[in-house]
């Protein structure tokens, strides 16, 4: 199958290792040309080009900033998406028969483009992985009475027309598309998580004790971890709260690694507090941050408590595929918390509940044959459900 891929992902090659890059090379595994159209943000100084490499081709397209930016640029670049990917979809592209479009939310601005080639028959399978607008509204950007949310909302409920079917991260999240869009038939909406590719563990580019000290971490404590954005989203106020109350400890430490909107915010309590048992990491290689992760014994996933849509954040698989127990401090609407305790993997508490998720933190200090067995039932459950072998099985069973 000719296959058309939309997404604001950054992919250069997709051997790296991602959610995306992943699924697209399943789908390079079973024969299937690829054709990936992404985001090429105007502050990487790219032009519109092509790389064309065999069955595997990537269109990238001059975009405005879209990510890491102000709201009005984000907000312009997210609306003159669908123009600029039809636009060079039809200047390079012209003449290719796509027999089925991915495309992935965020942004739900690619109506267009897929409307336009649905004319030619191709197919239409939606990667869910955002819902907007209801989230900004959620974390206070915008209310449903305005202008922004109508028109946005309206951009929302066209995409979930034009696909022929959508793939939600969780069962909460297939609960949560079909009691708000009463008009979408439910044989079309299914589970389809995020998933990866799992692979051998690379060999570890410093030795455990090696690589804490070059990091100035602690050697003699429970490493608990948080990789991934520091943005809106992830309800900084409380991750904060519970690096404060981790002071009065001597047994724990938390490794905190990530960038985003509102990293300086957390920098800057850093900088006033000078926590002991707690460090802040900008930025890793790659390999050193896998590395790291890989010598830590615990990992974090923070939402915001406002949150009333259900999240499911893709760093929990970097977590299970290291045999990681995962501690979980969330809206209440999320299932990720409530498949976690279930599967006997992780602890989950609401956020903004320090009380709770302090005695989480005593319960994985207690005991590390305890936190072994817990990574081991995350890893299974992993091989189970969250492989792009499975991702690929759900997609690929509506077209075969």
């Amino acid at each position: 199958m000719n296959v058309l891929f939309l997404t604001l992902a950054r992919i250069s090659n997709i051997e790296e290792r991602g959610i995306y890059t992943d699924l697209i090379r399943e789908f390079v595994r079973h024969g299937h040309i690829m054709h990936i159209v992404v985001p090429a943000e105007r502050r990487f100084h790219q032009s519109t080009e092509l790389q064309d490499g065999g069955n595997v081709k990537i269109l990238k397209v001059w975009t405005f900033n879209i990510q890491k930016t102000n709201l009005i640029e984000k907000g312009i670049g997210t609306l003159l998406l669908e123009y600029q990917y039809q636009k060079a979809i039809q200047k390079y592209w012209k003449n290719a028969k796509f027999d089925l479009i991915l495309y992935s939310t965020p942004p739900i601005t690619f109506n267009k483009v897929i409307a336009a080639l649905k004319k030619k028959d191709a197919k239409t399978y939606l990667l869910l992985k955002d819902i907007f607008p209801q989230n900004a509204v959620d974390l206070g950007m915008f209310s449903k009475d305005s202008f922004l949310y109508r028109m946005f909302r309206k951009k929302e409920e066209r995409l979930y027309q034009l696909s022929g079917y959508i793939g939600c991260m969780s069962p909460a999240n297939v609960d949560y598309v079909l009691m708000h869009n009463r008009e979408v038939d439910t044989c079309r909406v299914e589970v389809c998580p995020n998933s990866i590719a799992l692979c051998r563990v690379e060999e570890q580019l410093y030795p455990k004790e090696a690589l804490l000290q070059k990091l100035n971490i602690p050697t003699d404590k429970l490493l608990f971890v948080y990789g991934g954005n520091l943005g809106r989203p992830q309800g900084i106020d409380f991750l904060i709260e519970v690096l404060a109350a981790n002071e009065k400890r001597n047994d724990s430490f938390f490794v905190i690694v990530g960038s985003g909107t509102e990293f300086m915010k957390i920098k800057l309590w850093f900088d006033t507090n000078a926590p002991h048992n707690a460090c802040l990491l900008s930025s890793l290689p790659k390999q050193e941050y896998d590395s790291l992760v890989r010598v830590c014994d615990v990992g974090l996933i923070f939402l915001d408590r406002r949150f009333t849509i259900p999240n499911f954040p893709s760093r929990l698989l970097s977590y299970l595929e290291n045999r990681m127990p995962v501690l979980m401090a969330t809206d209440k609407n999320t299932d990720i918390g409530e498949i976690a305790r279930t599967n006997g993997f992780g602890l989950w508490t609401e956020s903004g509940n320090i009380e709770t998720f302090m005695e989480m933190v005593d319960f994985m200090t207690a005991d590390r044959e305890r936190i072994k067995i817990m990574g081991e039932n995350g890893y299974a459950y992993l091989e189970a459900n969250y492989t792009v072998e499975h991702s690929y099985n759900i997609i690929m069973r509506h077209f075969e």
